[in-house]
């Protein structure tokens, strides 16, 4: 409870949910939601492919992906890793310009540039026959689409959901990413048992899901509203409101629609107060020099470093390497195992959006998946450490097999873990902490960060594992991964703020708070205030208030913008 008696946590979730019409959960959210939402699927079907396509034989083949006498395990992991890590560089080329589109054209149209991009990529890569620069050609151009899709789609989901269920939407999209992953896994393992391994249709048919995909997104567009938020943004404060009635089914003078009007003409009325100029470098430095931003901006940063560099990534996207490190053989069985690996994570991401973002909150729901993910890290680098022999395949002993069975299944848990916590946090956190002014900037160069970091593990730990210089060796890597999630759990403890049930309006207030009480106690602290729709949620007593904030919005509507 906060100071005042007030609700966070389950207790304020329960409060949102109350105060939420049931006529906000409506088909055209849902349509909104299910459109946005399957953006995640783009990252993960990449993620998901290209991890299983650099072992499939034919792509092996086809792109002399195996070590000879004049080309050695560096080299070769060179060369995977480029392929690999192709589509980060073009992400962060996406992430960049994302924040671009998504204020100047809309939220909409943004994401139909992107597809398009998206579509393009997709058919240079699987059209290369063999060319090795046309691939990277390729998987550079996917980048530049799929990139922007982790800016457009959570800043949209943030801004058409209710409050309440904020978290369910945005980790829609995180799920949708092991939704993709998962696709991609059983797409690869089933085309390397039914299609022959000397034709490129092996891959090539699996590749084909990402322009699936991509029509889908397009065609649902055709039925999602543009953002309320963005089109008052921009001046357009009619069809604002008439896109939030239909987002909600209710009529214009409901309480509930107005209360989130109130907030969103509100906000928009400080931000202009706080502007520190117009154009491109008015909202960059406004991210860096105001301290609300600043705090939110190293925030968001920060996650990313810590759950990229946490182990369970590298583990999605090199995941048959890892199972035949822990003893698994069979070009089939790696691909079976890495499969049932994309179905445990994709229903933990989906048991994570709708039992615990929302109803446990953000930081509690972290807090768990790091402990999954330290425990497991921990078991798999003690063991590499008391077996080293494993990754020779020598023979093992009775003790030794069931210990490297322990091992594997660990690999699960850590996905567990993952999924429940950095893998929705990363883009749950850039989503909402941003006012509306430089949501689409700092999400942009969050997401920006994010693929400059996964390039980087991308390349990096097929080298890493290689025993000896320029490698870590397998224990010297898990035993990376374990401090990383240890400092991780530190850093959420004390920084982190819980932000469930909280307006994106009502955050200002939380950010505004001393930075060495906000991770600890902001969502206590400023609970109910900082919004009219929180104070609703929160208690009639608070109708005064909302009264004269009313008048105050309408008096600064009056008065001419200060740009």
């Amino acid at each position: 409870m906060a100071g005042g008696g007030q609700p966070v946590g389950p207790g304020m979730f329960k409060a949102a949910l109350a105060d939420t019409p049931k006529e906000a959960f409506n088909w055209r959210l849902m349509i909104s939601v299910i459109c946005f939402g399957l953006m995640g699927a783009a990252r993960g079907l990449d993620e998901g492919l290209i991890g299983t396509t650099v072992t499939q034989k034919s792509f092996i083949s086809e792109y002399n992906l195996k070590v000879t006498k004049t080309f050695t395990k560096a080299e070769l992991a060179q060369k995977t890793g480029n392929i690999t890590a192709m589509v980060q560089i073009g992400s962060v080329g996406g992430a960049l310009i994302a924040f671009i589109f998504c204020d100047k054209i809309g939220r909409i149209w943004a994401t139909r540039q992107l597809c398009a991009i998206w579509i393009v990529g997709v058919i240079v890569y699987i059209t290369a026959a063999g060319n090795y620069g046309q691939v990277l050609a390729g998987r550079f151009v996917m980048g530049l689409g799929i990139g922007q899709t982790t800016v457009v789609a959570p800043a949209y989901l943030a801004e058409i959901a209710p409050r309440s269920i904020r978290g369910l939407c945005i980790c829609i999209f995180s799920g949708s990413v092991y939704l993709g992953i998962m696709l991609g896994y059983f797409a690869n393992w089933g085309t390397s048992i039914h299609i022959a391994n000397n034709t490129s249709k092996q891959w090539i048919d699996a590749t084909i899901l990402h322009l699936v995909f991509a029509g889908i997104i397009l065609f649902l567009t055709c039925f999602s509203l543009e953002s309320p938020r963005w089109l008052v943004s921009v001046g357009k404060d009619e069809q604002a409101t008439t896109n939030m009635c239909k987002l909600r089914q209710l009529s214009p003078d409901h309480p509930y629609v107005r209360s989130e009007m109130i907030d969103i003409h509100d906000q928009i009325n400080r931000e202009r107060e706080a502007t520190l100029g117009s154009g491109f470098f008015g909202p960059l430095k406004e991210l860096f020099v105001l301290p609300r931003n600043r705090y939110a901006i190293l925030l968001g940063l920060a996650c990313q470093l810590m759950g990229q560099w946490s182990g369970a990534q590298s583990i999605t996207i090199y995941a048959p390497q890892f199972f035949a490190l822990l003893g698994t053989t069979g070009s089939s069985e790696k691909l079976f195992a890495t499969a049932i690996f994309g179905v445990v994570k994709f229903v933990s991401a989906l048991i994570c959006a709708f039992f615990l973002v929302d109803f446990l909150g953000r930081k509690r729901s972290l807090t768990i998946g790091i402990i999954i993910q330290f425990i497991s890290m921990l078991y798999i680098a003690i063991y590499l450490t008391a077996v080293p022999s494993i990754s020779t395949g020598q023979v093992q002993s009775t003790i030794a097999k069931h210990a490297g069975t322990g091992a594997i299944v660990f690999i699960y848990f850590s996905g567990v873990g993952w999924a429940l916590g950095w893998n929705s946090i990363q883009y749950l956190i850039g989503a909402e902490i941003f006012p509306l002014r430089v949501r689409s900037l700092g999400t942009s160069m969050i997401m920006c960060f994010h693929f400059v970091n996964q390039y980087g593990n991308s390349k990096a730990v097929p080298l890493m594992l290689i025993d000896g210089s320029p490698g870590l060796s397998p224990k010297g890597t898990f035993w990376l991964f374990v401090a990383v999630t240890a400092l991780g759990l530190g850093f959420v403890w004390f920084f982190l703020p819980e932000t469930a049930g909280k307006s994106l309006e009502g955050m200002d207030e939380m950010f505004s708070l001393p930075w060495h009480i906000i991770g600890r106690k902001g969502a206590e602290l400023t609970a109910g205030k900082g919004s009219v729709a929180e104070a609703i949620a929160i208690g009639d007593h608070e109708k005064a208030d909302i009264m004269a904030r009313e008048e105050q919005v309408e008096d600064a509507e009056e008065r001419p913008a200060h740009v």
